[in-house]
């Protein structure tokens, strides 16, 4: 009786990995073996990096809050805490946008704080 392997299966989870690796350079797009290691290392960047973007953005939006707080002589802490004593609940992302785009509702908040 004829060796029996599943062709369709293999082939299939083969294309998959190399179709991840288009754009890559040279033989890690094309070589199988060396295409699944770079793969593989790039969906552990990913999954890495997801975590990280929340970690800068929120480090990004402290930083503007900060900066337009400082225009209005308060600092970033002394905003924070002001709000959660008036129980005023925006976000920082909320806030950072107000203080970027909108300085009119920023000093409105600031403000209602002091």
């Amino acid at each position: 009786m004829p060796r029996s392997v599943n062709v369709v299966a293999a082939r299939r989870r083969r294309k998959k990995v190399l179709n991840m690796a288009k754009g890559y350079w040279g033989s890690r797009s094309k070589v199988f073996t060396i295409a699944k290691n770079t793969v593989e290392k790039g969906l552990q960047y990913a999954y890495r990096d997801r975590k990280a973007k929340k970690r800068e953005f929120r480090a990004l939006w402290i930083q503007r809050i900060n900066a337009g707080a400082r225009e209005y002589g308060v600092s970033y802490s002394q905003l924070i805490g002001k709000l959660a004593a008036k129980n005023i609940g925006l976000n920082r992302k909320v806030l950072a946008d107000l203080a970027m785009n909108n300085k009119d509702a920023f000093k409105a908040v600031i403000d209602a704080v002091k």
